[in-house]
């Protein structure tokens, strides 16, 4: 565990460059399980031949690695929660990122997990015991060191496993187009919508209805910023749909026994403050545009959708990777750049 600045600067410099350049693999963990507000808690860090673990939460300074960085490829798995961390923490995104995830994808291995992938190219089994660890607590115990550390073990040597195949396969352009465009996605992605209430399964719900939902919804962020816990420990949405669909019967929600009597107190409040609520001032339900029936659209598509998995079946992957059924409506009702929603070499298999 590397815990001041100084040890960071000093492992960071003994770095020797690779053939090509930078390359090292990357992990991250944080305590959104655990806490209100999302903190980075732990960087995982490997070259290949040293793995380390660097603690942010004991180094308010993690310049020399932004720097290290800024000037690395880097291999991640499912890369876009670390990409976003990064980007949080540090400010920045690293210029070359290479997802072993997407790799694998783009090979035909089904079962994509970082877990299924060591086991399926490196024969290990990893422990996953430490999967939902509260990793802001200090000191670590031996059992999270290892199952953090495992993380960037195997991503270098995996990696290169997945390039030599995909170089086989005539896909490593594939790859490194896919992984280009994740970045540019992490990297343009914003801030949280305002109507972050608008959860699952409440698009069917009217005014009156979202109206509740709303209350609800900023009572449990209320509540669980106020604990220091994240909103799920709170209520579930499935709760909070729950209790809405009871309010619209006319019915009393049942709290849950263990709530203290505030928090009972303060959601009878939300409801008070929601009763008071204007027909004028509840918010609207978003109605999607229903399309026309048209069936040389529809014909458009079909074509579209068959081609795709036609393809998909002879490369032995999966058929969302070559298009999704989003895009391929976009291009289908000839709407204007649709086909830039496709990446060149999705453009050239389907022949648009």
């Amino acid at each position: 565990m590397i815990s001041n600045k100084e040890d960071l600067r000093a492992f960071l410099a003994k770095r020797s460059d690779g053939v090509g350049g930078r390359v090292c693999a990357v992990d991250t963990e944080a305590d959104s399980l655990h806490r209100y507000s999302e903190s980075l808690c732990l960087v995982q860090f490997s070259d290949g031949t040293d793995h380390v673990l660097i603690d942010p939460l004991a180094i308010d300074d993690l310049s020399d690695l932004k720097t290290y960085l800024e000037t690395s490829t880097c291999w991640m798995h499912g890369a876009d929660y670390d990409m976003h961390m990064l980007k949080q923490n540090l400010g920045m995104i690293p210029p070359t990122v290479f997802d072993t995830q997407i790799g694998a994808r783009l090979l035909g291995v089904r079962k994509f997990g970082y877990g299924n992938l060591v086991e399926h190219y490196m024969g290990v089994e990893l422990e996953k015991t430490s999967q939902k660890a509260d990793w802001a607590k200090r000191p670590l115990t031996p059992v999270m060191e290892e199952y953090a550390l495992n993380d960037v073990v195997y991503l270098l040597p995996m990696a290169d496993m997945i390039v030599t195949q995909l170089k086989e396969k005539g896909r490593y352009e594939w790859f490194e187009e896919s992984c280009v465009a994740a970045r540019d996605k992490a990297l343009e992605r914003k801030q949280e919508k305002e109507d972050r209430w608008r959860i699952k399964g409440s698009g069917k719900l009217e005014p009156r209805g979202l109206n509740y939902l709303r209350a609800l919804w900023q009572w449990r962020d209320s509540e669980a910023e106020s604990w220091d816990r994240p909103p799920f420990m709170v209520a579930g949405n499935k709760q909070l749909l729950d209790w809405v669909a009871c309010l619209l019967d006319g019915k009393k929600p049942a709290m849950p026994r263990h709530y203290r009597s505030n928090r009972v107190k303060n959601f009878d409040m939300a409801l008070a403050d929601a009763e008071l609520v204007s027909v004028e001032d509840m918010p609207q339900r978003i109605r999607g545009k229903r399309r026309r029936k048209d069936p040389e659209f529809e014909s458009r598509l079909d074509a579209l959708m068959a081609k795709r998995d036609e393809i998909a079946a002879e490369l032995d992957i999966d058929s969302s990777l070559i298009a999704a059924r989003a895009a391929l409506e976009a291009i289908a009702g000839g709407h204007d750049g649709a086909e830039q929603q496709l990446l060149s070499w999705q453009r050239n298999l389907l022949g648009i």
